[in-house]
């Protein structure tokens, strides 16, 4: 199975990076292509720069997604929402292909700094990506980042981790059956 990963953020330090990259963990025995959104930068979006042509990286990001089984993503969340360099690289895509999904099965997780994990993001994203062709199988949200993750061993808080992989393990019966 060909997994797609990233994170919905453009951090060096992207909290929702570190989340993804410990899921995939549990997707060893699969080929994971784990991209940055940095490769992704692109002007701002305006219908008067769609007159002039898409850019490359919008046909790009498709072409990730075009060509894999599976998507896992965590999304950041700034100001209650995507951040700006996410909700760039889907406005982009969305305009070259409304279903910016493409039918994927998706595990869809955030996390944050605070209490509510990035769950006003995950809440919209949960909403709004089943209508851009998204599938979206299983969601995670990890609240208080930094009280319940260790970037050696991962989610550390029990709770939250059985959760994790309870979610993973549905999230795997889902896809195989």
């Amino acid at each position: 199975m060909k997994i797609l990963a990233f994170a919905g953020s453009t951090s060096s330090t992207s909290i929702n990076r570190e989340l993804v990259k410990f899921v995939l963990k549990s997707f060893q025995e699969d080929e994971i292509n784990l991209i940055d959104l940095n490769d992704f930068d692109m002007p701002v979006f305006s219908v008067d720069r769609e007159k002039k042509g898409f850019p490359d990286e919008a046909h790009n990001f498709l072409k990730q997604i075009e060509e894999c089984d599976v998507i896992i993503c965590s999304l950041a969340e700034h100001n209650r929402s995507y951040s700006a360099a996410f909700k760039n690289v889907f406005d982009w895509a969305s305009r070259i292909n409304v279903k910016v999904f493409q039918n994927k099965p998706m595990f869809l997780m955030s996390t944050s700094p605070g209490g509510y994990g990035g769950g006003n993001v995950m809440n919209t994203a949960k909403t709004f990506f089943p209508q851009f062709a998204a599938d979206v199988k299983e969601t995670f949200s990890l609240s208080k980042f930094y009280e319940n993750f260790d970037l050696e061993s991962g989610v550390i808080n029990p709770e939250m981790l059985k959760d994790l992989n309870d979610k993973i393990g549905n999230f795997k019966n889902q896809i195989q059956n």
